[in-house]
């Protein structure tokens, strides 16, 4: 463990994200990786791959409370799975580390009873549905477009081996958009699904969100906002997992200095 950086534990280190992740640690000199941790039985494989001689320095673990036990980090990102999202969290707190959390399908009850967790632990933390300093940029233009046009609409589109749907970049730009009007789209009129989910999701708000699943895609989202004789586009494209790296590494850094679970990127840029 070194002394003068800032010590990282990486939770769901076989997986892309999680590889990526590794990757970018690595090229920081102020940041250390201390240990991995997965359930897959690739583990010291991928970690050999990754690391080469200095993979006999790193813990290896399945178990994440034992990888954050022995260890020590000062920071755990996590990219793993919506179904263990909101354990890996608690359980990162509870002991003593500072959360990154990529992974979405956190609820607003979960983040808010995250929050008090952390309060209590005077620890820094962030959850971001989107790293991608691009797909922040569209979250941010989509809210601030969202107070001149009454109809909106959100296509998503990602791999088609990611679990939750819609993406928490969706939800998250819903959730901003709907800041600035009480509801939108009330002049369309009751339309009839002839196959049910024909009009996708709809927000609190009142906003249709549509997602895509195919293989070849990353993560990719537009945002459709129209208005008297006028239709605003804002697109923005991850073609490949290291397009998300930039804001991991700046979440590294940033938690270090809060003592508050902050959620969405955009807040710490």
């Amino acid at each position: 463990m070194s002394i003068n950086k800032i010590n990282v534990l990486v939770c769901g280190a076989c997986g892309k994200m999680g590889t990526a992740v590794v990757e970018a640690v690595l090229e920081q000199s102020d940041l250390d990786i201390v240990a991995l941790v997965d359930t897959s039985d690739e583990l010291y494989t991928k970690a050999t791959s990754l690391l080469g001689s200095n993979v006999d320095n790193i813990i290896l673990e399945t178990s994440l409370s034992k990888g954050i036990n022995t260890a020590n980090p000062d920071v755990v990102v996590d990219f793993t799975n919506p179904n263990f999202v909101y354990d890996h969290t608690k359980t990162i707190i509870e002991n003593g580390a500072r959360p990154v959390i990529g992974t979405t399908g956190l609820t607003i009850d979960q983040i808010t009873e995250l929050s008090l967790l952390i309060d209590k632990k005077k620890l820094g933390g962030l959850v971001a549905p989107n790293f991608a300093i691009g797909a922040v940029l569209m979250m941010e233009f989509s809210k601030k477009a969202a107070k001149y046009f009454d109809h909106v609409e959100i296509v998503e589109l990602h791999h088609n081996k990611k679990l939750d749907a819609p993406s928490g970049t969706a939800i998250k730009t819903a959730e901003m958009m709907g800041e600035m009007q009480k509801t939108f789209s009330s002049t369309n009129v009751k339309d009839k699904e002839l196959l049910q989910g024909a009009r996708g999701a709809v927000s609190e708000k009142n906003i249709h969100i549509h997602s895509i699943r195919l293989p070849g895609l990353v993560a990719h989202q537009e945002v459709y906002l129209a208005g008297s004789s006028q239709m605003l586009t804002i697109r923005h494209d991850s073609f490949d997992r290291k397009s998300f790296m930039p804001g991991v590494i700046i979440a590294i850094r940033n938690v270090m200095s809060q003592s508050k679970l902050i959620y969405g990127l955009e807040n710490i840029l």
